[in-house]
């Protein structure tokens, strides 16, 4: 219902106003607010993931199945490919291979791609360097048929890969104009990446902050998604809670879950609140105003007595985010 309010201020005569919106154009953006995964040889757990408002469920092949159970999950994940999407829900359908380095992740990509249907996204652990990115594109263009293209997920999950993720990007951005695959999204494995540099886990995670915010940094350089990490916690929702709204004002797109539990709390934490859309509409409606004084620039009190500008706001600001996440709400309102 907030929806009609924001765009009944906006500031429709204004050519520069659209021409920044149409850069966050939600016709082709994929929400992955929260990205649940499932383990793949699981088939209740995965016809009970159909029925979840969940933005994106990875049928999952790595982590979440046991060695003994790979062949399982891969066969089972291809007929569920081979069925089709099983619900007309919005939704990313997404399976997550094993990496590169186990010597699964060829075995995987033949069975799934393959398959009657494509996923829509394919994600990629323990990506450490460019030559894993020419090695999946190679194999991905070598199963896909025709001219259908996946969405790729990049993890990042060791200091290896933290320190080649300009390169990883750099390398998958490029081959994605001549490949079957598309960059979307970057994911920090935490757990993993703790384990890489011998680090201790503790509550509030100072000790992978810097990690964590280079994650955003780079993702947001390549106009990729940031996925951020998983809070293993999963009985603890207030705990779920904080540390989801600080990976959202970190500029996260969304979180990794592992129960279903986590799914409302998780996506909740990355739309706008009340707050930030009254600012946004208070500045847009505030602009409109001034546009008809034929006034370039307007201030807004904030708390503290900081002031923002419409156009300051406009390119690098909370505007920029909120707005953002404003659109995405529409998007997910027109499509639940």
């Amino acid at each position: 219902m907030f929806i009609s309010k924001i765009f009944k201020h906006m500031p429709h005569t204004n050519s520069k106003f659209w021409h920044f919106t149409n850069k966050i154009s939600v016709r082709n953006y994929t929400p992955r607010r929260a990205l649940m995964y499932v383990p793949g040889d699981d088939t209740r757990k995965l016809k009970k993931a159909w029925t979840l408002n969940v933005d994106c469920v990875a049928m999952d092949c790595e982590d979440g199945v046991a060695i003994n159970r790979k062949e399982t999950a891969r066969e089972t994940i291809r007929n569920i490919l081979n069925e089709g999407k099983p619900t007309k829900k919005k939704f990313d359908w997404a399976v997550r291979v094993n990496s590169i380095d186990s010597g699964l992740c060829d075995d995987d990509l033949r069975a799934l791609l393959t398959a009657e249907h494509l996923p829509n996204t394919v994600l990629l652990p323990k990506v450490e360097n460019k030559e894993h990115i020419l090695w999946f594109s190679e194999r991905i263009n070598s199963y896909i048929e025709n001219k259908k293209k996946v969405e790729l997920i990049i993890f990042i999950e060791s200091a290896v890969a933290m320190i080649n993720l300009p390169d990883i990007c750099r390398t998958a951005v490029l081959l994605s104009k001549t490949s079957k695959f598309v960059p979307c999204a970057l994911v920090f494995g935490s757990d993993d990446f703790c384990a890489s540099i011998g680090a201790t886990r503790t509550e509030d995670s100072k000790e992978i902050l810097y990690a964590r915010q280079k994650l955003v940094l780079v993702a947001k350089a390549f106009g990729l998604q940031a996925i951020d990490m998983v809070y293993i916690a999963y009985k603890d929702l207030e705990g779920l809670k904080l540390q989801s709204e600080e990976g959202s004002r970190m500029g996260y797109t969304g979180k990794q879950v592992i129960h279903p539990d986590q799914v409302p709390i998780v996506q909740e934490a990355f739309l706008p609140n009340t707050k930030q859309i009254e600012w946004a509409v208070g500045l847009l409606n505030a602009f409109k105003e001034h546009q008809k004084k034929w006034k370039r620039s307007i201030y807004l009190q904030r708390k503290h007595d900081r002031y923002a500008n419409y156009e300051a706001s406009t390119k690098c600001d909370r505007f920029n985010y909120v707005i953002k996440k404003l659109m995405y709400t529409l998007y997910i309102m027109l499509h639940n």
